[in-house]
């Protein structure tokens, strides 16, 4: 399985961007599909996710209604719409993959098998 995230770059506080994250060499619509950011000297932390078996997404706190995350099985590809992005929102973005996650398990990336190589977003202030 491989996952391919783009889309990342610089961008001005309140901008957006969205970040695509492409899946191949499994069946798409089996997986759960997640995104995580990690900033430097920090922890990876839970973005947002969607659970193969369908349902509502699953957002971080912090997110506040700024992001969506949506799927499209056809392409085989994850998005995540990002707007009125912070400062603090600058990190490393990686998409995930987990064919067992479930809904107690799904913020730890620890419990998420199968990474893309991560694309960086810049907000500057």
């Amino acid at each position: 399985v491989q996952l391919q995230a783009f889309g990342g770059g610089l961008v001005q506080a309140g901008g957006s961007l969205r970040l695509s994250c492409a899946v191949s060499g499994a069946t798409f619509s089996r997986y759960s599909m997640g995104w995580f950011r990690q900033a430097p000297g920090k922890e990876r932390e839970f973005v947002a996710a969607l659970k193969w078996s369908g349902g509502r997404p699953y957002y971080a706190n912090f997110v506040e209604g700024r992001f969506t995350i949506s799927k499209d099985n056809a392409k085989n590809t994850v998005y995540l719409q990002m707007s009125s992005l912070k400062p603090e929102d600058t990190a490393v973005y990686y998409c995930g993959g987990s064919s067992s996650v479930i809904t107690s398990t799904i913020r730890d990336h620890r419990y998420w098998n199968v990474w893309g190589q991560g694309t960086q977003v810049t907000v500057s202030a």
